[in-house]
């Protein structure tokens, strides 16, 4: 095969002949009909066939895109048009009504018509929507090869074997079967003056144009995109052009070149170039203006049979004997260079100009390079030389050239260059600031030459070199397709070599000591010595890169902009809607040219690639600020965080709660693990967590994972191992309680409690052991006394030896007061610093909400609490204690009997207050067992709760209201009886307390409070009211799933009361004070008054409020408005009345508005609750987690106005009021 230079083959296929091609306009594939009946579709970008279509019987001729729907249609040797859904990938339906071969094809680019040409010389028109035959064109003598639309006029143009082209107007059958429409004066002239029929009476499509000239029949035939234009392929060898007026059309000139017969043709695009193909094996490229040939390219054995041009972007597609082939004309890399922060670069019009990147200017043309070169082929790179300020530019005319350029000191507009210098060479870069490399790959040498164009020194490249580039400091890069070789220049000799393949460009970091090779599908990243440093590998094409200050690459693919980092990780920064050529990074954003030599500056969010950076540098307090200020949210970042060893920052980022669990059991976080399995509450989990804890000596927290896991033996084991014999001693009653005789053998083992063992045996009736037990342990009056049970003398038994008895080993240390003392792991910078963070908001707000002498649960450090240990069992299901020694129930660990002693958290716990924050995940019962704590912690998960001071009334409500107190004998603390709201439930674990002002209350009380607020003028009253509603809502219950969703209406009802009457009081407030601006504001408020969804009446009062003030300041437009609303909702008919009367006088009175105000009646907006401004649909906004009140993007981060507790934009799970089963 053999091509022009500048001719860029992007996908090939084998198959058999191809006779069809179709582009899809928007994603990267291309329809291919064969003449093995076939139908391929290809994704060309990827080079995969992605589906087959095989319902035709016989060569498919015909195919195209639909340009909007899912569809494609064809037309093949069957006589049949099929309809396809590449969706669905089958055939929709079939269309029959040619009686010979289908040649072509297509759609209409806004009908539902499909245009069709046939063997047997009709041109036919179907509807694809009601699936008939709407147009039947008869005329050509001989078979009709081709037919197309044209793509805006009401024409179509024909081609067949009779030698002839036809033109075709069809705007009478666009009327017949377009929707009626009121006619003009004009049109109904033309309607009464019809167009004159064919010969059998058919006005719907009639012939315009006749156009004759060629020898032989005539292959193909298409529209010019934009100008009068008709080219033709014939079988006469010929490409003709024709042009036409609205009367009349000739021919304007003939391309003569192909040696056989034409097969297609069709007009760039873009550009003023015919391609054409022929059996001639041979595309070949026309000048449009000069009819003369720019280019061919040749195929060895096969024929070319179509061609087809992609409708966007400058793609071309060929079909011949073998297949098919999408290709290019010339490549669309602008040739450009970039000096710290400009950007010097050749446009499509062969200007060199200049981009600076600090003022975001382009600057007019410093130079015109229209006459070096090929007019049609671009300049391939271009080199600056700031000292110099001039430019090397090449291009691969005439087997390579190149020219020396002096840039002008001003931008003058497109002048030729007057100082130039000229020679020929493959690559030509600047390697100093007075020489020049230029390379030749016919000589394969390398020539240094000074700025007057005179050789200095000269060298051979490596053998196969074809291309060089610059290589830092006195080198190059010479650049071969199986390796790169670093040469020094000065020393003549080869500094490094490393085998890449492939490689097309070199792109530098800015501090000149790492390099990234490109090839077509692989990155790979050298340092100054090339020595290799990473390397990755893309499916998609590698098109440009371009490096960060900080040292990551960021890189361009057809579709995306990607980043690596130096040890290899990589991820998406953003897509791309078209190619793009980066050139320079800066923060957020991306400079870049576009294919059309255009700069373009787009927007990137650059947080995911540094805070991997940050971690690969252990720049920790970079990547706390990062986690603090941004969502970087994902499972992408937390795989690569596991993956990485940095399961403690992972936990940061995850709010699942069984994600949570495996990353703290990873980072060995016991307190986080702890936490998580409760709300958890699996046996799996316990299980791990227990494993866990065991390993860090936590033999606290192992105690309650058994406990949680009725695990009796281990419990047993472990109390012999801490040495805590009074729990061992229950162990042994709860053993005895649930009749398990085992587990009171070992623990009476455990103890060494030889009496116990006596009895258990006496119980079974094995006395022989008893016996044995007794004798061996020296218990004489024992033995007698089983004895006489047994009747038996000592001399009737034969006793076995009997040695000494062995005591029960003991603990030398009890440790059941204090966790194991093991080696602490070193705390991360990261971990301390996270620590840090961690501990100043919670210590912020915790004086204000306990400052009152309320009981808390605390969570103790270490595990401990106070060096007391908390008593067994008490929070375990065991039934009915009464045959229990009452005398083990008061353990030091937790006094049961006052519950204001603060607990610790880590164990089983036995009030009745502490088993409430146990038993459920819900934060008002939190609140009322007093772990405010943890009921902060739960709210700032679950809806961004950050300032709790409006709360403390309503948690010290639900505190008080749980309890009541029995004043007992003097001197004696009270009798605390808990208020439960499951007061049927006598099961422990799933006591419940009450709670106040439940959401009956609130709906039934509260709301018609703020009703009457809002009836009655009292907003001040109004906007407390419904914001109380809010915060109680907050810390509440609710029963089922629909009070949820009654929960959920309450909350945004409460919070677009809130802000109307907040708008409405601001309004006042402006009133009041006056100020220029005062009465635009205040028309503003008043209109933005009536946009929260409040109820009908309460809805009236603000419309008649807005109009009353609109009418009274002559804003016409807007009271009329206002007016139309209120009659529109209906209600009382004095507002009715009043809204009648301001109507009419408003139409009186021109319907305009005399201050122009920041209010659209028409759109779709939200009110910002703290900027009382409009927030468009579509535009960018934060909202509060809980009442879901929207704010402008400035006030992400402050504490919501509306609820005055949640912040603004933060991350949160969702509020929880109801868990089923509770």
């Amino acid at each position: 095969m053999a091509s022009s230079p500048s001719m860029l083959t992007k996908f090939e296929s084998k198959s058999s002949r191809a006779k069809g091609i179709a582009f899809h306009p928007k994603r990267p594939w291309i329809l291919v009909s064969l003449h093995s009946s076939t139908i391929q579709l290809w994704d060309y970008r990827m080079g995969t066939l992605i589906d087959r279509f095989e319902e035709h019987d016989g060569p498919v001729r015909g195919i195209d895109f639909h340009p909007t729907q899912p569809l494609f249609v064809s037309g093949g040797d069957d006589y049949k048009i099929k309809v396809w859904s590449y969706q669905t990938r089958r055939c929709l339906f079939t269309l029959n009504g040619h009686l010979d071969y289908v040649r072509t094809v297509f759609f209409h680019h806004e009908l539902p018509w499909i245009l069709s040409a046939s063997d047997d010389q009709t041109i036919r028109i179907w509807n694809w929507q009601n699936r008939s035959l709407i147009c039947t064109m008869t005329g050509h003598n001989h078979y009709a090869m081709c037919a197309q639309f044209h793509p805006k006029e009401d024409l179509i143009v024909s081609a067949s074997l009779d030698q002839s082209v036809r033109v075709w107007d069809i705007s009478g059958l666009r009327k017949k079967h377009s929707a009626p429409t009121s006619m003009t004066f004009e049109d109904q002239m033309a309607r009464a003056n019809q167009q004159q029929a064919d010969m059998f009476g058919n006005t719907d499509a009639v012939v315009k144009f006749v156009l004759e000239g060629h020898d032989r029949g005539v292959n193909w035939v298409s529209f010019h995109p934009t100008l009068p234009l008709i080219v033709s392929a014939g079988d006469d060898r010929l490409i003709k052009l024709w042009r036409m007026s609205e009367t009349k059309a000739w021919e304007v000139d003939t391309c003569r070149g192909h040696f056989q017969n034409a097969s297609a043709c069709l007009f760039h695009p873009h550009q003023d170039l015919i391609l054409s193909v022929g059996e001639d094996k041979t595309v070949r490229v026309w000048d449009l203006n000069k009819r003369t040939p720019v280019q061919s390219f040749k195929r060895e054995n096969d024929r070319f049979w179509v061609i087809a041009a992609h409708p966007e972007i400058n793609l071309f597609a060929a079909g011949h004997d073998n297949g098919v082939m999408v290709f290019k004309l010339e490549r669309e890399r602008p040739a450009s260079n970039l000096y710290q922060n400009t950007l010097f670069y050749v446009t499509k019009d062969k200007h060199i100009k200049s981009y600076d990147f600090t003022k975001n200017v382009e600057s007019p043309s410093l130079l015109s390079l229209r006459k070096f070169g090929n007019s049609w082929v671009p300049p391939r790179t271009l080199s600056y030389n700031p000292a110099e300020r001039s430019v090397l530019v090449t291009s691969p005319v005439d087997s390579g050239t190149y020219e020396l350029i002096t840039l002008p000191k001003d931008a003058i507009g497109a002048s030729d260059p007057t100082d130039m210098k000229k020679g020929s060479g493959n690559s030509a870069v600047f390697v100093a600031r007075n020489r020049f490399a230029v390379f030749s790959t016919s000589t394969q040498n390398v020539d240094i030459k000074d700025l007057s164009n005179s050789t200095t020194k000269s060298f051979k490249a490596p053998v196969g070199t074809t291309d060089v580039v610059f290589g830092g400091t006195g080198c190059l890069m010479c650049l071969t397709p199986t390796n790169v070789v670093l040469f020094d220049i000065q020393q003549k000799k080869q500094l490094a070599e490393l085998a890449v393949t492939g490689v097309k460009y070199v792109t530098w970091s800015n501090d000149g000591m790492y390099a990234a090779l490109l090839s077509k599908h692989n990155v790979t990243i050298v340092n100054k010595q090339l020595e290799q440093v990473s390397t990755l590998h893309e499916t998609i094409r590698i098109k440009s890169a371009t490096w960060d200050d900080s040292g990551v690459l960021l890189y361009s693919t057809l579709n995306h902009i990607k980043y690596t980092l130096l040890n290899g990780d990589n991820g998406i920064v953003r897509t791309l809607d078209q190619t793009m050529y980066l050139v320079k990074v800066k923060a957020r954003t991306v400079y870049c040219l576009d294919r059309a030599a255009k700069p373009r500056v787009l927007t990137i969010d650059p947080t995911e690639y540094r805070f991997k950076l940050a971690l690969v540098k252990r720049n920790y307090d970079e990547v706390l600020q990062i986690i603090k200020t941004s969502s970087l949210v994902g499972q992408s970042i937390i795989l690569y965080l596991q993956k990485k060893g940095y399961p403690e920052i992972a936990l940061q980022f995850v709010q699942d709660t069984q994600t949570r669990f495996e990353l703290a059991i990873e980072c060995g976080n016991l307190e986080v693990a702890t936490e998580m399995a409760k709300e958890l509450d699996k046996p799996k989990i316990w299980t791990r967590l227990g494993s866990e804890a065991l390993m860090h000596g936590n033999h606290q927290i192992v105690e309650m994972t058994y406990q949680k896991l009725r695990n009796f033996d281990k419990l047993s084991f472990l109390y012999l191992c801490t040495g805590d014999e009074e729990k061992l001693t229950r162990m042994a009653k709860i053993a005895e309680h649930r009749g398990d005789f085992v587990s009171r053998f070992q623990n009476a083992l455990y103890l060494g409690d030889i009496e116990s063992r006596i009895q258990m045996f006496k119980e079974i009736d094995l006395y022989p052991l008893a016996y044995l037990t007794a004798k061996s342990h020296g218990l004489t009056e024992e033995c007698e006394s089983i004895l006489e049970m047994t009747g038996l003398t000592a001399n009737q038994l034969t006793m076995p030896e009997v040695g000494t008895s062995l005591s029960t080993p003991r603990t030398i240390v009890p440790t059941h007061k204090a966790n194991w003392p093991v080696k602490e792991a070193a705390h991360s910078s990261f971990e301390k610093a996270l620590m840090g963070e961690v501990g100043g908001p919670v210590d912020d707000t915790e004086p204000n909400l306990l400052e009152e002498d309320v009981p808390v649960v605390a969570a103790a450090k270490d595990g401990l609490a106070g060096g007391e240990e908390e008593e067994v069992g008490d929070a375990w299901d065991m039934g009915d204690d009464a045959g229990l020694d009452n005398a083990g129930d008061e353990s030091d660990f937790v006094n049961v009997d006052n519950p204001d002693v603060p607990v610790d958290t880590t164990g089983p716990g036995s009030s009745e207050a502490e088993l409430w924050s146990r038993n459920s995940p819900l934060a008002a019962d939190h609140v009322a067992g007093g772990s405010f704590e943890s009921a902060m912690q739960l709210l700032n998960r679950q809806i961004g709760a950050v300032d709790f001071a409006p709360l403390k009334p309503r948690f010290l409500e639900l505190y008080q209201a749980s309890r009541t107190f029995l004043p007992a004998s003097a001197g004696m603390p009270p009798i605390v009886n808990y208020v439960r709201r499951n007061v049927d439930e006598t099961e422990a674990r799933k006591a419940l307390p009450i709670i106040p002002r439940d959401l009956e209350t609130l709906t039934t009380i509260d709301l018609q409070e703020g009703y009457a607020a809002m009836r009655t003028n009292k907003l001040e009253s109004g906007v407390a009211t419904f914001k109380a509603i809010l915060q109680a809502l907050i810390v509440n219950v609710v029963g089922s799933q629909s009070q949820v969703d009654d929960a959920k209406a309450l909350i945004s009802k409460s919070m677009e009361y809130a802000l109307a009457m907040s708008i409405e009081l601001e309004r006042r407030s402006t009133a009041s004070t006056g100020g220029d601006d005062s009465l635009k504001r205040q028309l503003e408020l008043s209109a933005y008054f009536t946009v929260p969804k409040l109820d009908v009446s309460h809805r009236q009062l603000a419309l008649m409020a807005a109009m009353r003030l609109s009418f009274q300041n002559k804003q016409f437009s807007s009271a009329l408005s206002f007016a139309n609303r209120v009659l529109a909702n209906g209600g009382a008919s004095k507002l009715v009345d009043q809204a009648k009367k301001t109507k009419q006088q408003c139409e009186r009175s021109g319907s305009t508005d005399q201050i122009d105000i920041e209010y659209d009646q028409f759109a779709d907006f939200d009110i910002c609750a703290a900027s009382y401004t409009p927030i468009y649909s579509g535009s960018q906004s934060v909202s509060c987690p809980f009442d879901g009140a929207k704010y402008q993007v400035d006030y992400k981060g402050q504490v919501c106005k509306i609820c005055e507790v949640c912040e603004v934009g933060a991350a949160a799970s969702g509020l929880r009021l109801w868990v089923q089963g509770l």
